[in-house]
């Protein structure tokens, strides 16, 4: 990206969904999930402010940073199922692949796809070297899908909660 140049964030499709920028109609299920005890894995539940703050965080590393996160909508009905993410900066110390995806979407694979595809758009467009997830050591599903997606882990890697565990992508 050239200095002064507005950052916009992709569209990516995939044979089930559309990974897209996200809308002010997508916060009150986003708030829903990081309130509720779903929301255990990723430091939860959180407040509402809080919950408005990871928001627009995700939002805002799009201009800041030319990465952030993109809603996973069902590419026939249109239903937005989840989020997936890169993040980075002061919170993170590297690039950070995230997903989450509501809980009437689980265990269909969305994850996986939504995941897959975000991964290999950082690889091949933003050319980034690695990524990692980070994960709370109890998130056993999360840790399937990030070895499913052939990260391993990497128990050296820094990390922002020193008790996460740290998969390492690519």
């Amino acid at each position: 990206m050239n200095e002064g140049e507005a950052c916009v964030p992709p569209t990516l499709e995939t044979e089930r969904l559309v990974l897209r920028p996200m809308r002010i109609d997508d916060w009150p299920d986003y708030r829903d999930l990081m309130m509720s005890e779903r929301a255990r894995f990723m430091g939860g539940p959180h407040t509402q402010e809080t919950a408005w703050g990871m928001f627009c965080h995700d939002v805002a590393q799009w201009p800041l940073m030319d990465h952030g996160a993109l809603m996973i909508e069902d590419n026939s009905s249109g239903a937005c199922l989840g989020q997936v993410g890169i993040n980075h900066g002061p919170l993170f110390p590297e690039h950070e692949l995230g997903w989450l995806v509501y809980e009437a979407a689980e265990g269909r694979g969305y994850a996986f796809e939504a995941a897959s595809a975000f991964r290999d758009w950082a690889r091949d467009v933003r050319r980034l070297p690695s990524l990692v997830s980070y994960m709370d050591a109890d998130n056993r599903r999360s840790a399937s899908l990030a070895e499913r997606l052939g990260a391993a882990l990497d128990p050296r890697a820094p990390r922002p909660d020193p008790k996460d565990l740290v998969y390492r992508h690519f």
